[in-house]
């Protein structure tokens, strides 16, 4: 049975991310950047206004993005800020640290906001206290929290194992977030566990750039057979020759592709969340 228990504000701004009332979710992120330098050949605005209108449910952007984007892209897109940041040049490009706050993403007119946690970085610590920190802010302002969750460290070999996956979606779910991004977990059947453990929407990390549109849909195929509510994909978009041609397939896989079977169990996920 679904345990009702959040506030009618987190309820809402939570359904309108599921604005296609599906159970699942297109996420693009747009918060590479920060890590890795500009995005690429389209500048941001015009890149955000292709997607808009195309399926994708969210876009993740940092606070100052925003000021260069036309707001009018978002009457059918929701807007999650993200909190956390590195870059690649870092000495620990895993570490992620906080460059903004709940309060100031309800400021800029953010639906959601999202956080990035790395297992097995050296400095896990502070990121662990900072999900929770952000988690207590989301619950206070009654704000929907994406936890993006990976095991990746200077100990980690693979984090796809299926153990790890799990892992990292859990904690996700035990610090108080309502969706967990983190990586595939290799196969259908082994996402299968990863989701099946967690009690609350798993979408699956795009990964690095695949080689063509069919390679990205497969992905996406096999995640959705392994019961994830989605995926958040972002070079595999951004990137693109046709940034909203590309987002327009995925979301037609996504949206259009769910047995009756999978949309209760999807629905019963979202439900614990609202």
């Amino acid at each position: 049975m679904a345990v009702h228990n959040a506030s009618f504000a987190r309820s809402l701004r939570v359904r309108r991310l599921f604005r296609h009332g599906d159970g699942r979710l297109l996420v693009v992120p747009l918060d590479h950047s920060v890590s890795d330098g500009p995005l690429g050949r389209r500048d941001l605005n015009s890149l955000v206004g292709e997607l808009a209108g195309t399926g994708v449910d969210a876009v993740v952007l940092h606070k100052g993005s925003l000021r260069h984007v036309d707001h009018g892209s978002f009457s059918d897109m929701s807007l999650i800020v993200h909190l956390s940041a590195s870059t690649r040049h870092a000495p620990d490009p895993d570490a992620k640290y906080l460059v903004a706050h709940v309060e100031e993403a309800l400021r800029i007119g953010a639906d959601a906001v999202s956080v990035h946690v790395n297992i097995g970085s050296d400095q896990e610590v502070r990121q662990i206290a900072d999900l929770a920190a952000v988690s207590e802010d989301c619950d206070r302002w009654n704000v929907p929290l994406l936890a993006m969750v990976y095991v990746r460290g200077p100990r980690i070999t693979d984090s796809r194992v299926p153990e790890l996956v799990a892992h990292a979606a859990s904690l996700a779910a035990d610090l108080g977030a309502d969706i967990v991004k983190t990586d595939y977990a290799g196969s259908p059947a082994d996402m299968a566990e990863v989701v099946r453990a967690c009690p609350i929407p798993v979408i699956v990390a795009g990964g690095p750039r695949m080689a063509d549109t069919h390679a990205v849909l497969a992905h996406v195929s096999d995640a959705l057979r392994g019961g994830a509510a989605g995926v958040a994909m972002g070079r595999n978009v951004f990137q693109a020759d046709q940034p909203g041609r590309t987002a327009a397939s995925i979301a037609r896989l996504i949206h259009d592709s769910l047995p009756g079977a999978d949309r209760g169990a999807l629905d019963g996920r979202l439900a614990l969340t609202t």
